[in-house]
C-alpha cells in the first residue's frame, strides 16, 4: 500500500441486508482508509452487483462480503482481478445452488407472499442468530426493520441472484492477493467447517472463526469481527501499522 492510493473498503451487504450489518464493524477499522457499504436491492445477479460496485469506485479495493456479499465479492474478482487489493469473505461460501435449494427456499418466498416481509423476518432470522439471547433480544428490533424494509420483488430478485450463481472455488483458487476467510462458532448457515474447505483452496489465507455468534456475525460480535479486519488488514500491509 502506498499513501497516495490507499485501497477503498467495499462493505458488500448480504440477502436483504443494508448497511446496518457492517457500519458497527467499519467504524471500528483503521480511520486512514476510505471505506463504503453497499447493498443490493434492484439485482437480480450476482454480475449485475459486482458490476455495480466496480461502476461507483476507483482504484484498488479491499472486498469485505458477508453472506450473499461475499459471492458478489468473488464475481467482482471475476470481473476485475487486478483491482482487487483484498479480499475478506465472511459466513459465505463458494459452492453453486445444492439440489432442493430452491424448494429450500421456497418456503420462506411462501410466507413473503402470503403474509408479508415482517412475516418473512420472524421466520427468517432466529435461526440465523448464534449470540447470547440478551445480545440477539437487543438486535432484533433492528433487524427485523432491516428486513421489511425490503420489498417482495427485492428479496425475489435477490434470491434469484443466489440460485443463479455458479461455482465460485476456482475464482478464489486462483486469486493470488491477501484472503481472510472469516465465520462463527454457531454459524449454522456457512459453518467454520465450510471456510475450513475454502481455507483448502486458498491456503495462503487466513482463516479466523469468531465465538459466540451466528450467521449474522458483523451485528453479533462487532468488536471481533473488527479486530481479526484490522489485524489481518495490517498483515497484509493494506493499513498502516500501529
Amino acid at each position: 500500500m502506498t499513501r497516495e492510493s490507499p485501497p477503498t473498503l467495499a462493505f458488500l451487504c448480504g440477502l436483504l441486508s443494508d448497511a446496518r450489518v457492517w457500519e458497527p464493524v467499519a467504524e471500528r477499522l483503521p480511520k486512514g482508509l476510505p471505506a463504503r457499504i453497499f447493498a443490493f436491492p434492484g439485482h437480480d445477479m450476482l454480475a449485475t452487483m459486482a458490476a455495480a460496485v466496480l461502476r461507483e469506485t476507483e482504484g484498488p479495493l479491499v472486498l469485505i462480503g458477508h453472506s450473499m456479499g461475499g459471492r458478489v465479492a468473488l464475481e467482482a474478482v471475476r470481473q476485475a482481478p487486478a483491482r482487487i487489493a483484498g479480499l475478506v469473505l465472511a459466513n459465505t461460501g463458494v459452492h453453486p445452488p445444492a439440489p432442493g435449494e430452491r424448494e429450500g427456499r421456497q418456503r420462506l418466498i411462501d410466507i413473503a407472499r402470503s403474509q408479508g416481509m415482517a412475516a418473512l423476518a420472524e421466520a427468517w432470522l432466529p435461526p440465523m442468530m448464534g449470540a447470547a439471547p440478551d445480545r440477539i433480544e437487543a438486535l432484533m428490533p433492528s433487524l427485523r426493520e432491516m428486513v421489511a424494509g425490503y420489498t417482495l420483488q427485492a428479496y425475489l430478485g435477490q434470491i434469484e441472484a443466489l440460485l443463479g450463481r455458479a461455482d465460485a472455488g476456482p475464482v478464489l483458487a486462483g486469486y493470488a492477493g491477501p484472503v481472510l476467510l472469516t465465520s462463527a462458532d454457531h454459524d449454522r448457515w456457512s459453518p467454520p467447517a465450510q471456510h475450513e474447505a475454502m481455507h483448502d483452496l486458498a491456503p495462503h489465507a487466513t482463516l479466523s472463526i469468531v465465538a459466540g455468534a451466528g450467521h449474522m456475525m458483523p451485528m453479533e460480535a462487532p468488536e471481533a469481527v473488527a479486530a481479526a479486519i484490522a489485524d489481518w488488514l495490517r498483515g497484509a500491509g493494506l493499513a498502516e501499522a500501529g
